[in-house]
Formats: structure tokens, C-alpha cells, sequence
């Protein structure tokens, strides 16, 4: 006997030696009996990562043979968001039978998850230790001692997937038997599985991280392709053509009026492309920086543009707020192809464009003229309407096109910074 051993005959001399000793070979045995289950969990966890190589397949497997070897009824996993504080159901096995979010019969099943996803957020007890609930446990909410009432459940055992560094989820494993040798058991299965899946899960998310490195790598090798190609082909092209025109203009020969009002305008469409083709070297590469914001950028479409055309061109811009992470340019780019549209196609009479702070933190974009509108057909084609759409989409804005013939149309751009928009946990989960 060990010094333990001792410590129980000073404390409990009314113990008899033979008491003693078969406690000691209880214990051993169940030591034994919890290295084995380690063991035989070890190698299944082997055996399942050279067999099923995505993270489903393998939980799959896992879940289905925790069941059976349990003697259980039903097991399910339930996982944490990267935030840590909302937990939802993301497999499950039950009455023999596999249930994800694939399965078409997902949002049938009877499992009481919301309850039981709450219930796992704010047991605190529980994101370190596994927990042994009775099937009617006060611990539970009602919702779930309901269900295990109506399936004859009498025990919940709950282990954490846990890492040095944080809890990924739980495992969740129930059963008709509730008898003290069958749980203390199946406790130690249900550890055992849980730190094997708690390792493949951490792995397969180590390797999804490291392929989503090798796209962005190779995402932006492709950007800076194409900035070389833009910068070579295009800025250099409109920096050459730039250069011919401010020649013309530097002779000494005398032009029309109409003429060098159009060779004016050339020069500035040439500067101005110019300049387009330089922010999209800068956009497509990050590490550098473009200086002109909305204000600015607006102030000099809004002249160019009124060079272009007879159609009066009215221009409101207020106090703007504070922009970052690369919105200035989606909004110069939407705001570009809306006036460039209102000029070429929309046969208007007067064009305005209004831009302004919403509570002091939002922005709101409108372009609206009073020409013909945009026919049915045409609204959701073109590359003009997708690609402002695509910028408001990567910036988080709404855009919406307002038109009807003869009517004219309006291109409304509203955008907030991330921090004000409405948070999507509930509160009650931190």
C-alpha cells in the first residue's frame, strides 16, 4: 500500500485491513480499466484519421462507435464559434441514424438543441470538466429534462473539448442506464473519445487554416500580376497619350475653340484614367496608399463629368466620417460608375449627386437623375450594376438602384463601420 493507504488506516481505524485491501484492487482495477479505454481510444483515433480523411467522416465514425460500445442511445457535438460564445449542435446520432447540418431532415430532429446549446454556454462547471447529469437534473433546462423524460433517458454524461488553449465543444453522450459501476465507465470512455476528438478537431482546423494561407498567398501573387500588367499596360498607356495631348496643347499652333475644348477634355479623361489605373495598381496592392478620399475624389468626377456633357451636374458633399480598411475606394468606384451611367445613358435633364454622414459615423451616397429609367430587362445585367454591387458587398454596404420609366433612377449607397452593426450573439452568451 502507498502513503494514501496508510493516511485512511490512521483516519479510519475501524477499517480492517482486508476492507483496505479490496479497495485497493477496486481502484487498480478501474486505473486499469481507464488506461485500456485510453488505449483502445487512442488507436481508434489512428485508425479513424488514416480511414476517413475529412473531420466529418471521422466524427461520424467516432460518434456512431462511442454509441455502441457504450451501450447508449445517443451522442451528439456540439461546437463552439471562434468568438467563444455561441455553441450550436453539429452532429448528431440518434435512434441509429446520422444527423447533420446536410441531412435534409435537419431541422426535424427532436433534440431540444437551443436549450441544451444555452445550458452548455452558461454551465461554467462544464467548459473544464465533464459533467454526469441525471436525466431529470435541476441543472438541465426544462426542455431537455422534458425530452429525457419522454425517451426514457436517465443519464447525460458531457465532456469538453478542451486544449491548453481553449474549449472547442463538447461531447455529449446519453443513455437508458444509469446504474453506479455502467457511469463511472462510461464516464471514462467518454473522456477518453473526447480528448481524441479534441486532437483531430484542432488538426483539422490547424490544416484548414494552413490551406486558406496557401489561397491568400496565392490570391495575392495573382494581384500583383495583374497590378504589374495594369501598371505597365494601362497607366503607362494613359501616362504616354497624357503626355502627346499636353504636347498638342504646347504648340504654338492655334486651334479652334471647339477643338481645344476637346483636346482640354482629353487631357483631363487621360489624367483622370491615368489616375484610375494607379489606385487599381494600389488596390490590388495593399502596402501602398492612395491619398485622395471621397470628398476629393467626388469633387473631381463631378468636373470631369461636366465637361463630357451639356446635362447640369449638381454636387452636395457634407461633412464626411472617418473611413478605413479600404472603403474610400469601393465607395469612389461606386460613386464613379453611378455618375458615369447617369451621363451616358440616362438622357436626364440634371443630374445630382449628394453625399453625406448618417449619425455622424454611417455614410449615404445618392446619384439620381431625371431621365429615362433603366428598363426591366437591363437591371440586373451588365457589368457596370454587378460590379457596384460587388463593392458593396466587400465593404459591407447596401445599395439599392430606385428607377421606373421616364421617372429617372436613383443609386443609394449606405454603409456603417462593422462596430454599429447589430450583433448577431445573443447577449446572454458572454
Amino acid at each position: 500500500m502507498d502513503v494514501a493507504d496508510y493516511d485512511v488506516v490512521a483516519l479510519a481505524p475501524e477499517l480492517g485491513l482486508e476492507e483496505l485491501l479490496a479497495r485497493e484492487i477496486d481502484a487498480r482495477r478501474r486505473a486499469q480499466c481507464t488506461a485500456r479505454v485510453q488505449s483502445d481510444a487512442v488507436q481508434l483515433a489512428l485508425d479513424l484519421l488514416v480511414r476517413e480523411p475529412d473531420i466529418a467522416g471521422f466524427f461520424r465514425v467516432f460518434v456512431k462507435t462511442l454509441v455502441e460500445e457504450s451501450e447508449s442511445e445517443a451522442a451528439g457535438v456540439w461546437l463552439l464559434d471562434a468568438d467563444k460564445q455561441a455553441c450550436e449542435l453539429w452532429m448528431a446520432y440518434l435512434d441509429d441514424r446520422f444527423f447533420t447540418k446536410t441531412s435534409a431532415d435537419w431541422e426535424s430532429i427532436a433534440l431540444p438543441r437551443e436549450s441544451m446549446a444555452d445550458h452548455l454556454l452558461r454551465y461554467t462547471p462544464g467548459w473544464t470538466e465533464t459533467i454526469d447529469y441525471a436525466g431529470a437534473d435541476p441543472r438541465l433546462p426544462d426542455a431537455v429534462r422534458a425530452f429525457n423524460h419522454t425517451r426514457d433517458v436517465e443519464s447525460i454524461v458531457v465532456s469538453p473539448l478542451v486544449l491548453p488553449t481553449g474549449n472547442l465543444g463538447w461531447v455529449a453522450l446519453s443513455t437508458k442506464d444509469a446504474s453506479p459501476c455502467e457511469s463511472i465507465w462510461r464516464i471514462a470512455l467518454v473522456e477518453a473519445m473526447a480528448r481524441q476528438g479534441t486532437l483531430a478537431l484542432h488538426q483539422s482546423r490547424l490544416a484548414e487554416q494552413s490551406r486558406l494561407e496557401e489561397r491568400r498567398q496565392a490570391v495575392l501573387e495573382e494581384r500583383n500580376r495583374i497590378a504589374r500588367d495594369i501598371h505597365d499596360t494601362l497607366a503607362q498607356g494613359f501616362a504616354a497619350i497624357l503626355m502627346q495631348l499636353q504636347a498638342a496643347q504646347r504648340s504654338n499652333v492655334e486651334l479652334p475653340a471647339p477643338v481645344a475644348r476637346s483636346l482640354e477634355t482629353a487631357v483631363a479623361l487621360a489624367r483622370t484614367h491615368m489616375i484610375e489605373a494607379r489606385r487599381s495598381v494600389s488596390a490590388l496592392r495593399p502596402q501602398t496608399a492612395d491619398a485622395e478620399d471621397v470628398s476629393s475624389a467626388l469633387q473631381r468626377m463631378a468636373d470631369l463629368a461636366r465637361r463630357t456633357t451639356d446635362v447640369p451636374i449638381d454636387l452636395i458633399v457634407d461633412h464626411l466620417p472617418a473611413f478605413g480598411g479600404g472603403v474610400e475606394r469601393e465607395i469612389i468606384g461606386i460613386a464613379q460608375e453611378a455618375l458615369t451611367n447617369a451621363v451616358r445613358h440616362s438622357r436626364a435633364r440634371r443630374i445630382s449627386v449628394h453625399a453625406s454622414a448618417v449619425r455622424s459615423v454611417g455614410f449615404r451616397l445618392s446619384v439620381a437623375d431625371d431621365g429615362r429609367g433603366i428598363a426591366k430587362e437591363h437591371r440586373s445585367v451588365g457589368f457596370g450594376m454587378t460590379s457596384m454591387q460587388e463593392r458593396a458587398d466587400r465593404i459591407g454596404a447596401s445599395l439599392t438602384v430606385v428607377t421606373a420609366p421616364r421617372a429617372g433612377t436613383e443609386v443609394v449607397l449606405a454603409w456603417e463601420p462593422p462596430s454599429f452593426a447589430i450583433p448577431e450573439l445573443h447577449d446572454a452568451a458572454r
